[in-house]
């Protein structure tokens, strides 16, 4: 096993990931810009080294910067977490060139499955469905009209080396695609240094499903079943739960092999998630994309399945076998996260940086599980993620996970900055969300105008 990792991240998930590598016996060092000399990850880890400025440019995707403390640090391997430089193939290809492990995929699988054009292309070489679009880059508006007139309205446009929201766009009638088009691709651009979009046929409203899967260097792959993130603002996840309501025994069968047959055609390693998109009213499903890294998310599968999937995700880069098989995986249970995020949603989500004057966060019982990097004294910086926790739990069934998840955020408590704490209690109190009646336009269209009606 590594005798020390580096966590390329900062937040929860640096603290997550410090956490997994302890219980392991596995040493880790933090990185940290000047901004975050007082985060919880910095006071965590066995080592802390400082890479830049506040920015983001200058100091977590700072490349250069990030490899010199891994070397100067002696640390074999690193965790990029999610976000910032997790499938950046440039960042894994260095790692590789210099002997550090990373934490993921190769570089060669990033390329072809982090790239949505790439990957659409070799899920349709491994049989897996996938929607109308595209075949290439698209990178003019002639291009778009053309293309869009092929595969009909409505369609929506994705930036090529998007993820996170960045560079996408609805587009229901030829009268909005050329501003669309254009803001989109400057949005890519600005966030990717990538302007290449491409095009597909739009499946709204929809069931957003994605698929867990890990894979080996000795050719095992297995998926840890299915989550339900449907319940989106602005194509940002707002709380997932696993398993859907929304899919029988047949159909999850046929996604969890369809994600499998996916990961298995890319020779995949590492943690990764296959994400669908179902259309209920026909019950197909289609690839969306793959996310080559770990989800914010994965704590409701850890849940359900009991798999600890950070853990894995060290064992396997460390060229250990899965610790599971596929038969031995069971899941049990009903398992809900909601996002905590510092913000306002009553001034449409305004970030709400400052110092936090006082935290408690909620506990007791079996089942429940926070994940943060909070403390009462820490002032959250302007630079980063709005997220300041997640609340993770589990229940017998879903009712029992509803009313547990009710009951810890009306415990949660956090002064100083606003939260949507509020606004998840709720949206998780909804008729339709207890009732599972929800798909990718009820955020949007239903709940939100709704609740910014209220005082």
């Amino acid at each position: 096993m590594f005798n020390k990792i580096l966590i390329a991240n900062r937040g929860e998930i640096a603290v997550r990931i410090i956490r997994a590598a302890r219980e392991l016996g596995v040493g880790t060092v933090a990185i940290y810009s000047t901004a975050d000399r007082d985060a919880l990850h910095v006071h965590l880890a066995d080592e802390a080294i400082c890479v830049g400025p506040a920015r983001s440019t200058e100091s977590y995707l700072n490349m250069n910067n990030i490899l010199s403390a891994t070397v100067a640090t002696g640390a074999q391997a690193i965790h990029p977490g999610f976000g910032f430089l997790s499938e950046n193939s440039k960042f894994a290809r260095l790692c590789e060139e210099m002997n550090i492990k990373f934490i993921g995929p190769s570089a060669k699988v990033m390329d072809m499955m982090g790239d949505k054009i790439n990957a659409r292309a070799e899920m349709i070489k491994a049989g897996v469905p996938v929607t109308p679009g595209s075949e290439g880059e698209v990178h003019t508006t002639d291009e778009a009209v053309k293309i869009a007139e092929e595969i009909g309205y409505p369609i929506i446009l994705k930036a090529s080396a998007g993820g996170g929201g960045k560079g996408i766009r609805k587009v229901n009638t030829v009268e909005e695609l050329v501003p669309a088009f254009e803001a989109a691709q400057a949005e890519a651009q600005a966030a990717f240094g990538n302007g290449a979009m491409f095009i597909e046929r739009m499946i709204f409203p929809a069931r957003h499903i994605e698929v867990q899967i890990l894979g080996d260097s000795h050719g095992n792959v297995i998926h840890l079943g299915e989550r339900d993130c449907s319940l989106q603002r602005n194509n940002q996840k707002v709380l997932e739960e696993s398993p859907s309501v929304a899919i029988g025994h047949t159909l999850r069968n046929e996604i969890t092999s369809a994600a499998v047959k996916a990961a298995q055609h890319v020779s995949y390693e590492n943690a990764g998630t296959i994400e669908f998109l179902l259309d209920e009213s026909s019950g197909k499903f289609y690839f969306m994309e793959m996310n080559t890294r770990v989800q914010v998310e994965h704590p409701v599968t850890e849940f359900v399945s009991g798999v600890d999937i950070v853990k894995e995700q060290i064992r396997v880069a460390n060229g250990n076998e899965l610790s599971v098989k596929q038969e031995d995986v069971t899941f049990s249970g009903h398992a809900i996260e909601c996002r905590i995020n510092a913000e306002n949603p009553k001034f449409n989500f305004a970030p709400s940086p400052g110092k936090i004057t006082n935290l408690f966060l909620p506990g007791g019982g079996v089942g429940l599980r926070v994940d943060s990097a909070m403390y009462s004294g820490y002032t959250i910086p302007p630079y980063y993620d709005s997220m300041i926790a997640k609340v993770i739990v589990h229940g017998e069934n879903r009712f029992e996970a509803l009313m547990k998840m009710q009951r810890a955020l009306l415990e949660f408590d956090v002064e100083g900055v606003t939260t949507n704490v509020d606004f998840q209690l709720e949206l998780i109190s909804d008729p339709h969300v207890v009732a599972g009646d929800y798909d990718t336009s009820f955020l949007g269209n239903v709940f939100l105008p709704e609740y910014q009606k209220e005082d």
